[in-house]
């Protein structure tokens, strides 16, 4: 078990001390940092305390991080479409259905079990679970995704997720008929308050910057293009429910009565970055599922 001391400064006094524990380490999540709290991982003058607690001069801030768990996770032979790969990244375009690492509930068949068995060398920066994972998408949103083999290229692709460098362009098929050709939307995504499994926009969340193309119009829903420059959790399903225009199928933001699909219709079509070793400019396509084929042509219809 780690131990970690801090005294407070006139400076930090009267701030949160969930807000201001994320700026003692740059891994240290607030909802980790939460999660520690209530486990009573963190002790103030030597008591416990609630997430809420405001710090004060000279308080004595104690935290002892828990061994993490070991979990062992097996490779698995999968049918994994490879659309890039060399000695540092792997690019993958990832089938709707698929989890794209271990969680309750989901130990097996997932893209992390796949590439484990694929290839060996895996980046360790996100420890057992997500070994390699830089970025993630949905279990029911289809396509690419990056991953590292290593922890240099790891933290060359963050740092370029970071500064918003990347490109990530997604395909989508939402309710109602969009009458801007194009927009962005800027809303800050947090924790829905309500339903801890969902995210909504609100105040206290975190910058969202989505930027929309209207593809083709349908009578009752629009086939439109979403770029993210930000990365946030569920961010073109919750902002496309902002807008009052949710994603057919989807199962959490959606409307019940939808078009026949199982989960969001949403694709991670466009995926780009600097390759980490050759500075080389990357672009990949992965084209549209066939769930989705299906729908626009029935739509067209």
């Amino acid at each position: 078990m780690e131990q970690y001391e801090f005294i407070i400064t006139e400076e930090q006094a009267n701030e949160r001390i969930d807000k201001l524990m994320t700026t003692f380490h740059s891994d240290w999540s607030r909802t980790q940092v939460q999660q520690w709290i209530k486990e009573g991982n963190v002790t103030v003058n030597g008591d416990t305390i609630k997430t809420n607690y405001k710090v004060q001069l000279n308080d004595l801030l104690v935290l002892e991080v828990p061994e993490p768990e070991l979990l062992e996770v097996e490779p698995e032979p999968l049918d994994l479409d490879i659309v890039y790969e060399d000695e540092d990244v792997i690019v993958v375009n990832k089938p709707r259905g698929m989890v794209v690492h271990p969680a309750p509930g989901h130990y097996s068949g997932t893209l992390v079990n796949g590439l484990m068995y694929h290839c060996k060398d895996l980046s360790g920066i996100n420890g057992v679970i997500r070994p390699g994972i830089v970025h993630r998408i949905d279990k029911d949103t289809s396509g690419l995704l990056m991953v590292a083999k290593n922890d240099a290229a790891h933290e060359s692709l963050v740092e370029q997720l970071k500064a918003k460098t990347t490109k990530r362009i997604y395909k989508a098929i939402a309710h109602g008929v969009i009458s801007h050709d194009v927009g962005t939307i800027e809303a800050p995504i947090g924790r829905d308050k309500k339903d801890r499994q969902s995210m909504t926009v609100t105040e206290d969340g975190r910058d969202a910057v989505t930027h929309f193309t209207v593809l083709e119009r349908f009578d009752n829903y629009t086939y439109v293009q979403c770029e993210l420059e930000t990365g946030r959790t569920h961010q073109i399903r919750v902002h496309m429910k902002y807008i009052g225009y949710p994603l057919a199928g989807d199962p959490k933001y959606g409307p019940k009565k939808t078009l026949d699909i199982d989960g969001q219709a949403l694709h991670a079509s466009v995926l780009g970055f600097v390759h980490p070793r050759t500075k080389e400019e990357l672009i990949f396509e992965a084209p549209l599922p066939q769930e989705m084929i299906k729908l626009l042509e029935e739509l067209r219809r």
